[in-house]
């Protein structure tokens, strides 16, 4: 007898950027620095001292803080359309 076996792929898709690597920031100073919190334990309060220190020592204008609903899956296109509208740099993390 012949059994069929369906494997299924986790991975998310991911679209590949344009040219990597072909841009830099001039500098933080007057920037809009976005933070991708993953909603895992801890991330928020590391942002909230990393943003403090962005501002006060670097010149950076603002800081734009998302969360995810869940670690386990990517954020929604909305979101990171809105982020990419809206800040200069995003950073993406991950707490524990």
């Amino acid at each position: 007898m012949t059994q069929n076996i369906v494997i299924l792929d986790p991975t998310a898709a991911h679209a590949p950027a344009a040219r990597p690597g072909s841009w830099r920031l001039d500098g933080l100073q007057g920037k809009v620095v976005g933070f991708l919190d993953n909603a895992k334990p801890n991330f928020n309060a590391l942002v909230d001292e990393l943003g403090d220190v962005l501002v006060g020592r670097y010149g950076v204008a603002r800081v734009v803080k998302t969360r995810k609903r869940s670690a386990s899956i990517p954020a929604d296109s909305a979101t990171l359309d809105a982020l990419a509208a809206e800040c200069d740099l995003v950073i993406t993390g991950s707490g524990d």
